[in-house]
């Protein structure tokens, strides 16, 4: 099976640095993609999905700091764990990187070794909140599955009373035979029945494709 390699996206202006950090990083086994300005990552982001962005914060068109403020703020991509490169040593220009969003600094030139551990400490990062994404779904899948397995419960009992008696007395009056119409009604109250206990019981909740941009609860 062919290993699956973690993304990097490269925004850097130099064609020389960009270069070098492409080809260190892919000599490191990742997969590396490069433009050279914020408006350029925009458009790659569209079909390139990396799980760290490594940005130059001065380029033409649009910085690195107006793209981290861009990608922060948006839900698909915040995740995305984003260095800056810069030569701005100040406090004040870090205060202000991290104000909109940036997850880490590194001055420029930047030492190989160093760079390649900020990289791997932002890919476990990036899974570790994967994970937790996940956790957090499937928990609210159980409790929307429990919830709706209990309340379908209640007025199922209730109707299966009903509809026993209403069975009775009706076979008992009448000549006209209703039996096969109760035995559907019947065994469509236990369909639904038991899908209300496969929701309350479900324990792995995952999804299937069921048309276009719609998704189901997989029930056993």
């Amino acid at each position: 099976m062919e290993e699956i390699k973690e993304k990097i996206l490269i925004v850097e202006d130099e064609p020389d640095t960009r270069f070098i950090l492409g080809k260190l990083l892919s000599k490191d086994n990742y997969e590396v993609a490069a433009v050279s300005n914020g408006v350029e990552a925009l458009e790659k982001l569209r079909e390139y999905n990396p799980k760290v962005i490594i940005a130059d914060w001065t380029m033409p068109q649009m910085d690195g700091l107006e793209l981290c403020n861009i990608i922060k703020k948006n839900e698909k991509y915040k995740s995305i764990y984003y260095i800056m490169l810069t030569a701005r040593s100040a406090v004040k220009d870090r205060v202000k990187g991290l104000d909109v969003g940036a997850d880490d600094f590194l001055l420029k030139p930047t030492e190989n070794q160093e760079l390649l551990a900020r990289i791997r400490s932002g890919v476990r990062i990036y899974n570790l909140q994967a994970e937790l994404k996940h956790s957090e779904r499937e928990k609210a899948l159980l409790h929307m599955a429990a919830t709706i397995g209990h309340n379908l419960n209640n007025p199922l009992g209730s109707l299966k009373l009903f509809v026993a008696e209403l069975r009775a007395e009706i076979l008992e009056k009448s000549d006209n035979n209703y039996e096969e119409d109760f035995d559907l009604i019947e065994e469509s109250i236990k369909r639904i029945s038991d899908l209300a206990g496969d929701l309350s019981k479900l324990k792995d909740p995952t999804t299937e494709d069921y048309a276009s941009d719609t998704k189901m609860i997989k029930l056993n």
